[in-house]
């Protein structure tokens, strides 16, 4: 049976799921290009599908669009350019490199934008449910109201706002109850987008925009929801909140975080400037090699880039095409059932690898193998 680790459970579990898998990525806010920690994320959700499409599921993945928020309005604002128009080149430039990357394409894409009707319906639920208020021409969430509130992360209220305020929650607002409530529906500024609603004309804080979505796109409790480990709290601890609050049931069967891509030991961010592109490699080495370097290490460790990743990775393709021809083991298929023997294990990529490393030093084709983990040879 496929294992993953939950982050709400804390330990590494069986993914129970019936024969439609529904799953949900936190995608890109698209104002700059994707980098390698967007492609890890991805690219393990891509590995999930792919071998619970082996074992006879059909899977529903969507991965969303942040078009409207506080980064890309900020960068809009800067380049002097329409929030949607730098949306739609980043979204474009997105596609281009993950489908380069061999990503399988998303059951949905949705944007924040195209939700503001289910946006506004669920916050008028979450107002009536008892579980939000009104102040200073903001809807926030009120976390006194909901027990549960911290069983995603299982952080201490000390961890939970230093990174609410790392993450633009703003603890200090003095509309706020509470330094941890969070904003449903915000007053926008001049320059900004704004539509209309009974709390007066504004815009959608960001943890509602993906509990909408979750709601309209795939329903109401969905088997994996995940995206990198940074949105464990606050993001993924709201959209439980507010989800839950108004449905009354469990909003997420299993969460799925990836770890953090660093350079030189420091995390890859927009804000720091210390980015390595997908689009830049692709460009300079097979997409497949590219694909190699990001599986040679699991899913859920931080861990940083090394060029070096890339010539092993070339190396390790070589080595595998040249088996081309040869027989198959019998005790294998082709790399096939230690591979997924290693993807049932937590998505143990890099196990997958060395088996299928192994195999071709005896002089065994690994297309079967290679081919459940994305790679043609």
């Amino acid at each position: 049976m496929l294992q993953l680790f939950d982050t709400a459970r804390g330990a590494v579990v069986p993914l129970e799921a019936g024969p439609l898998v529904t799953l949900y990525s936190c995608g890109i806010t698209p104002y700059d290009a994707a980098h390698l920690g967007h492609a890890q994320v991805y690219l393990t959700f891509d590995i999930l599908q792919r071998r619970l499409r082996d074992l006879g599921h059909e899977t529903r993945c969507v991965r969303n669009v942040t078009d409207v928020d506080d980064d890309i309005l900020r960068k809009a604002r800067e380049l002097g350019v329409h929030y949607l128009d730098l949306a739609a080149e980043e979204i474009a430039r997105f596609d281009a490199d993950m489908a380069a990357l061999g990503l399988l394409p998303v059951w949905s894409e949705p944007r924040a934008t195209s939700a503001i009707a289910e946006i506004l319906t669920l916050i008028g639920a979450v107002l009536e449910s008892g579980h939000a208020y009104q102040a200073g021409g903001a809807v926030y969430f009120d976390v006194t109201t909901f027990p549960p509130f911290g069983e995603v992360s299982h952080l201490g209220p000390s961890a939970m706002l230093a990174l609410a305020r790392e993450h633009g929650g703003n603890p200090d607002d003095p509309n706020k109850r509470h330094p941890l409530d969070f904003v449903l529906w915000q007053p926008s500024l001049p320059d900004e987008p704004a539509w209309e609603s009974r709390w007066g004309p504004g815009r959608p804080g960001w943890h509602i925009e993906c509990s909408a979505l979750v709601l309209r796109e795939l329903g109401e409790t969905i088997d994996v929801h995940g995206g990198g480990r940074d949105l464990v709290f606050p993001h993924h601890e709201c959209e439980a909140a507010q989800s839950e609050a108004v449905t009354g049931q469990p909003f997420v069967r299993h969460w799925l975080h990836v770890g953090l891509v660093g350079l030189g030991g420091t995390k890859m961010s927009k804000s720091l400037g210390n980015l390595v592109f997908v689009g830049d490699l692709v460009k300079e080495w097979e997409p497949t090699a590219v694909r190699l370097a990001l599986l040679s290490h699991h899913y859920r460790p931080d861990w940083s880039w090394s060029p070096d990743d890339l010539d092993r990775a070339a190396a390790r393709l070589a080595a595998w095409r040249a088996t081309a021809g040869a027989p198959e083991s019998d005790d294998d298929e082709g790399g096939l059932r230690p591979v997924r023997a290693a993807l049932d294990d937590d998505l143990d990529t890099p196990a997958a690898l060395a088996s299928l490393d192994a195999a071709a030093a005896a002089g065994h084709p690994v297309v079967r193998g290679a081919a459940l983990l994305g790679v043609t040879l």
